[in-house]
């Protein structure tokens, strides 16, 4: 098969990412991360816009360099069109648009959490990575989205479920904050309940139909449950803090392991895959591989660089579509929330 060297660019939030692949093995993946925002607690929309003007041409420069191929050798520009920060995907569209033209290649847009998904068919340089059939579930779980997705073919996803407020990754971030734990708290929650017994406190899970997810009462409680312990304590996070991460990561993985279970009994599909940020998390990483030995699921756990956002997760999802000819055009926008295009 003629190799195709395909370009991926990755700008929806704080991080300025690009990549390439020949064909679907992967030979660079560069990501510029923005450290500006932490001192804010979160994203701040205007200063990622900027950032990601200042970052996109060294990243896309290296991610060739890296690749040991010219721009004259692409055969695609893909891009991320969304959900994500408008002012943030307008650069990376905006620079696919230039260098379509520029260099007289077509452009493929991505929807981002598709792309979450679709990273599990990156092959490395040895082509020996393990790879979903279809059709396959697969629980993406990032600070924006919880979703249940079945996927029946490459652009043939399903949403079966889906959170109707708070995402998994904002849970984890706001009860972070709650216990004044660095930005992004995610993985300092993580960290922290490695140390700390899952079982010493217990929180209410919400009774939420189907396969839909709800994290807001969750964080509600764990509010009213340390405001009502810091009375009694002044000291108490700072005495518990590993149990406290401990027992509320706990309960957010059993949350979103039983839906999943409860998505394989209802389709009888048993290729299980996760994706997204928090699929980095240690604590769900290890609660599906249990999955994995005690239910007979076969799982497909992201490696560690393509579970947060990345360009190489963008360039393949585009390999997929440009085989099919399926090309954006010139006057594609971005949108900032799936479905909205």
């Amino acid at each position: 098969m003629e190799n195709r060297y395909i370009l991926g660019i990755e700008s929806s939030c704080d991080d300025t990412s690009a990549a390439i692949l020949c064909n679907n093995k992967l030979l660079s993946n560069v990501i510029a991360s923005q450290a500006v925002h932490a001192e804010f607690g979160g994203v701040v929309p205007e200063l990622a816009s900027r950032a990601h003007q200042q970052n996109i041409i060294p990243v896309i420069t290296t991610a060739l360099r890296r690749a040991g191929i010219e721009k004259e050798q692409l055969s695609a520009v893909v891009f991320t069109r969304g959900p994500g920060l408008l002012g943030s995907l307008l650069v990376g569209t905006s620079f696919a648009k230039a260098l379509s033209l520029g260099l007289n290649i077509p452009m493929v847009e991505i929807d981002h959490m598709q792309a979450h998904i679709l990273a599990h068919f990156i092959q490395n340089s040895e082509g020996s990575k393990p790879m979903p059939s279809f059709p396959f579930l697969c629980l993406t779980v990032s600070g924006g989205h919880t979703q249940i997705v079945r996927i029946d073919d490459y652009f043939k996803m399903e949403v079966l479920g889906q959170t109707i407020d708070d995402a998994a990754g904002e849970a984890f971030d706001k009860v972070a904050k709650i216990m004044s734990l660095p930005y992004p708290g995610g993985p300092f929650v993580d960290k922290l309940a490695k140390e700390g017994n899952p079982y010493a406190f217990s929180f209410p899970k919400p009774s939420i139909p189907g396969l839909d997810f709800s994290f807001s009462g969750l964080k509600t409680s764990f509010l009213y449950f340390l405001r009502d312990r810091l009375k009694e304590d002044p000291q108490f996070i700072e005495k518990h803090k590993n149990d406290l991460c401990a027992s509320i990561q706990h309960s957010i993985i059993t949350i979103l392991m039983d839906k999943l279970n409860k998505a394989v009994k209802h389709t009888g599909i048993k290729q299980v895959a996760i994706a997204g940020g928090v699929s980095a998390n240690s604590g769900l990483r290890n609660a599906m591989t249990k999955m994995n030995e005690t239910q007979g699921w076969i799982t497909f756990i992201p490696e560690f660089h393509f579970t947060t956002d990345n360009a190489a997760m963008i360039a393949i999802a585009g390999y997929y579509k440009f085989l099919n000819n399926d090309f954006a055009q010139q006057s594609a926008t971005p949108y900032s929330r799936s479905g909205s295009r």
